[in-house]
């Protein structure tokens, strides 16, 4: 296993996961293309998408919505993001003062 991956999500090398995350075909592609990084967005932007869309986890239609928008937000597609999503801005560019 490698110490590091070219990571599909950030464009750039980066630490690799060190186990799969997800199971299946496309478990294998997330090990071999997303870093530790890009899978702790995808972790966070769940987090948004679970708690503003009230899904249920246990709902193979939540199930199937979550994996599709897992592969869209990973892998470069127009993935869906919560009614009023503002990513931080982190440059300071827009800081107040």
């Amino acid at each position: 296993m490698t110490d590091t991956v070219f990571c599909t999500k950030l464009q750039k090398e980066a630490p690799a996961l060190t186990f799969q995350p997800y199971p299946g075909e496309l478990g294998e592609r997330i090990m071999k293309e997303i870093s530790q990084e890009g899978w702790m967005l995808w972790l966070s932007h769940q987090t948004m998408m679970i708690n503003e869309k009230r899904l249920s986890l246990i709902d193979p239609a939540a199930q199937t919505y979550l994996a599709e928008q897992m592969e869209l937000f990973l892998f470069g597609g127009d993935y869906e993001k919560p009614e009023g999503y503002t990513p931080n801005d982190t440059s300071g560019e827009n800081s107040p003062g």
